[in-house]
């Protein structure tokens, strides 16, 4: 079913009505997370390196789209899955009486990571690391992929893997952008693959100062027992772009126009099983085809 099928079935929410967006609940009261507690991560599977397909061949602007998030989709979910299993080592952490050094040695690792400041084991450290270790709604991800990439067909995503126009700033480290300012000295990162490149995105907007009101956004709606929606954390993406409050309003109808919101509901779906096994089997699935939605191992 993995080609042509695929296509077809992620062409689905392109047509369908609209569907409310959001995902992730929290775990139901009882349940716990010390059986979650994850301090290292399972290995990568390795499509996670596969680069990127050549979208440019589309003659069809729906099978385009269909294939470029059928293919990103997975990695998502990847993505997501092992921050989760690391957002719920932090919860265990947080329910403990006192941290061992290996435990104080993870939180400080994760510290430096996110750029949290604050004392080492302290409430304050654990709060502001469960403001940024936290997941970002797909149709956000696929939103500002496809406009920031033009569909998998930019220069920068086609010799470079970067879908999200991120910077970088030693020499070498990516692609010298064709129009950059005399005396400038930004390249395009290059990475190792789109998965990469997305997990990197995903840092940047859960610990970069200029995107404190998207994790405002999500934090409001995590203490509100509401889904995260991509469309109210857009509202965080005024400083992403020079064209502010435009480029916000540009990705959230990219987002209602394409349907976006079906993959926060598949993704939610998937994650109502949130079992240690059901997070770990999902951060190391070892074909992408398992994460897609409305896969079944018998079809």
């Amino acid at each position: 079913m993995f080609a042509a099928t695929r296509a077809l079935m992620l062409a689905v929410p392109m047509v369908a009505f609209a569907i409310g967006g959001g995902f992730y609940a929290p775990p139901k009261s009882g349940t716990g997370t010390a059986d979650a507690a994850l301090s290292s991560l399972p290995s990568l599977p390795a499509w996670a390196d596969n680069d990127l397909p050549e979208f440019s061949g589309y003659s069809d602007t729906t099978e385009k789209k269909a294939a470029f998030f059928s293919f990103l989709y997975p990695r998502i979910v990847l993505a997501n899955s092992r921050i989760l299993l690391q957002r719920d080592y932090l919860a265990s952490l947080n329910a403990k009486d006192a941290l061992s050094d290996s435990e104080l040695a993870w939180l400080d690792k994760q510290s430096k990571r996110l750029r949290v400041k604050a004392e080492p084991g302290s409430q304050a450290q654990l709060s502001d690391l469960k403001q940024r270790l936290d997941v970002i709604p797909p149709s956000l991800i696929l939103a500002q992929a496809a406009n920031e990439s033009a569909w998998g067909t930019s220069r920068f995503a086609r010799a470079g893997n970067n879908l999200f126009g991120q910077w970088c700033f030693t020499k070498g480290c990516g692609l010298v952008p064709q129009h950059r300012p005399e005396g400038a000295s930004h390249e395009v990162k290059a990475f190792a693959s789109p998965y990469h490149s997305i997990r990197a995105y995903m840092e940047n907007l859960n610990r970069h100062n200029s995107y404190q009101v998207l994790r405002d956004i999500r934090l409001e709606a995590r203490n509100a027992g509401n889904p995260l929606s991509g469309l109210a954390l857009a509202g965080g993406l005024v400083s992403y772009s020079e064209r502010g409050e435009a480029y916000v309003g540009e990705i959230r109808s990219m987002i209602r126009y394409n349907n976006l919101t079906y993959y926060d509901k598949e993704f939610r779906n998937i994650l109502s099983d949130r079992s240690p096994s059901k997070l770990k089997n999902l951060a190391s699935a070892d074909a992408e085809q398992v994460l897609l939605p409305g896969y079944s191992a018998e079809g």
